[in-house]
């Protein structure tokens, strides 16, 4: 009975000392913090940043490049032909361009859109200035000859060669060759791409949506251009456009072609071991007038191949085996 009176005055006890705690006790509200501005990607005006900025830098390009070497390659040659495309060649400006419509939301690409927002205007200029002074790529076109329709008895990159060169007058379309250049290298000045190179299935996706004719872009300048000639081209002159492009390539010239002719011949092979007597008696021996080892007489001391000529075409299209 004692204890028990001495728990139930110790509670009392402490219930006292918590009550006199908690009345003295005072709790301040925190002061609400001013709300945090968000804004929607597509209200970032990523092109008009790149007004503001200078000539890319391509060293500090090529180190933030590393990024882009795991999808693209260092060097601007797909990793992947079949899912990247190549950028290598491509235009400072182009590039830098495509990267500020990523970043905005403009151009819409669930791969490019987290990369690009990481880059500032000036950096989008380095990395363009990087992948500017790498190597273009070069393909292999479609040489199937075409068995029905419009176009048939030609070659399947032939068709694209026709609309590349020439055009189309009756349906307006101009040579693609007027904006990206005899051989694809495209036009710095006023951003028009370098398309030679690039796999086909990239240029006939881009070919598909200009046709379409729909884009998010807010300066729709460049887009129509393509659109309204997009627009007039079918499945098929779609595909051997991108053929033609892939294989589409800058010729060497005249005094790359001299240096090439003028190399020294390859060391012949040597020569095969004399058949035994017994084997050229059971006929194995050459024909009469023939030699029994092809050598090297009648070259050794020959001229060169002459180079061609200089007013040869600057452009030319690797074709399939």
């Amino acid at each position: 009975m004692r204890h028990a009176r001495s728990y139930l005055l110790a509670g009392f006890a402490a219930f006292a000392v918590g009550a006199v705690a908690f009345a003295q006790t005072t709790v301040a509200p925190l002061e609400e913090a001013e709300p945090v501005e968000t804004l929607p990607l597509e209200s970032v005006d990523a092109l008009a940043e790149l007004a503001k900025t200078k000539p890319g830098n391509a060293q500090n390009g090529a180190t933030l490049a590393g990024t882009c070497a795991a999808c693209h390659g260092l060097d601007g040659k797909s990793t992947i032909p079949e899912i990247y495309p190549n950028i290598g060649g491509q235009s400072e400006a182009y590039l830098a361009r495509q990267l500020a419509l990523f970043k905005s939301g403009e151009r819409a690409n669930a791969i490019m859109q987290p990369f690009a927002s990481m880059l500032s205007a000036q950096d989008m200029r380095d990395v363009g200035a990087h992948f500017a002074t790498q190597a273009k790529s070069a393909g292999i076109a479609d040489d199937t000859l075409v068995a029905e329709g419009r176009y048939e008895g030609m070659k399947f990159y032939e068709i694209g060669q026709q609309l590349f060169r020439q055009g189309d007058f009756e349906r307006g379309i101009p040579a693609c060759m007027a904006c990206h250049g005899p051989s694809g290298g495209g036009n710095p000045g006023p951003a028009y791409p370098l398309v030679g190179g690039q796999q086909s299935w990239y240029t006939a996706r881009r070919l598909q949506e200009y046709r379409a004719g729909t884009t998010t872009e807010r300066d729709t300048g460049m887009f129509d251009i393509m659109a309204s000639i997009a627009s007039q081209l079918t499945d098929e002159e779609i595909g051997a456009l991108s053929s033609y492009m892939q294989g589409l390539h800058q010729r060497p010239d005249a005094a790359t072609l001299a240096a090439i002719a003028a190399m020294p011949a390859a060391a012949p092979a040597p020569a095969a071991e004399a058949a035994p007597a017994d084997a050229a008696a059971e006929g194995t021996a050459p024909a009469e007038g023939t030699d029994a080892v092809e050598g090297t007489e009648g070259t050794e001391g020959a001229a060169p191949a002459p180079a061609e000529d200089a007013t040869a075409p600057a452009t030319d299209v690797q074709q399939a085996p």
